[in-house]
């Protein structure tokens, strides 16, 4: 059972926390966690890249000029593909990108980037992380800390709205719940910062 320092504000130790085997000291399976991070940008995706087909474009319907005797080439259609302004053939129409992969190997997935993170020393357990008014700037002072520029992840539960709304202005920071964790958001992340008090909610939901 991995146990890790808990910090407070000023990243000074202040106590200490054994966290759960079943998520923070799993083993690294990199193919699992490309398959994840792969399948959520996917389901990102707007698909709504759409191109006129040769029947959608304006145009008559009429041919061009007689089959034979013009000295040109043969036409049928002012809408012909191979024409200015002529209909797309192959293009993209509107469609859903989007497709899940099974709970179980997902849920390993975001136990396999946890315990990277850890290992790496990039995750850091916090005693406390609440601030005197839901303010951009208070909050990236309190940041300070840990990260100057660098993306962080932030885990905090529904009793934090402040931090979340605080947190709207600033670009590399990211607030969470437990229930929200994602792998991508968790490989991308330079730093993540849970709340103590969380922990056992995210036991609770990624064991």
């Amino acid at each position: 059972m991995p146990t890790v320092d808990v910090v407070d504000l000023k990243k000074q130790k202040v106590g200490s926390v054994d966290l759960p085997e079943e998520v923070f000291g799993c083993k690294l399976h990199t193919a699992l966690v490309h398959e994840a991070v792969v399948m959520q940008r996917a389901c990102e995706r707007q698909g709504t890249a759409s191109t006129l087909r040769r029947g959608e474009v304006a145009g008559s319907g009429k041919k061009p000029w007689k089959q034979k005797h013009t000295g040109r080439a043969r036409a049928g259609s002012i809408r012909s593909p191979v024409w200015r302004h002529g209909g797309s053939v192959f293009g993209p129409k509107p469609r859903d990108y989007s497709y899940s992969m099974p709970k179980k190997k997902y849920r390993a997935a975001l136990q396999s980037a946890l315990s990277a993170k850890l290992a790496d020393g990039q995750l850091l357990i916090v005693s406390s992380l609440s601030l005197d008014q839901p303010k951009t700037k208070l909050l990236a002072q309190a940041l300070t800390n840990f990260c100057a520029e660098a993306y962080a992840l932030i885990v905090a539960g529904a009793g934090h709205a402040g931090l979340a709304q605080a947190a709207g202005n600033l670009p590399n920071v990211c607030v969470v719940g437990p229930e929200g964790l994602n792998v991508y958001d968790i490989v991308r992340a330079e730093v993540i910062l849970i709340l103590e008090r969380e922990l056992p909610r995210v036991k609770e939901v990624w064991s």
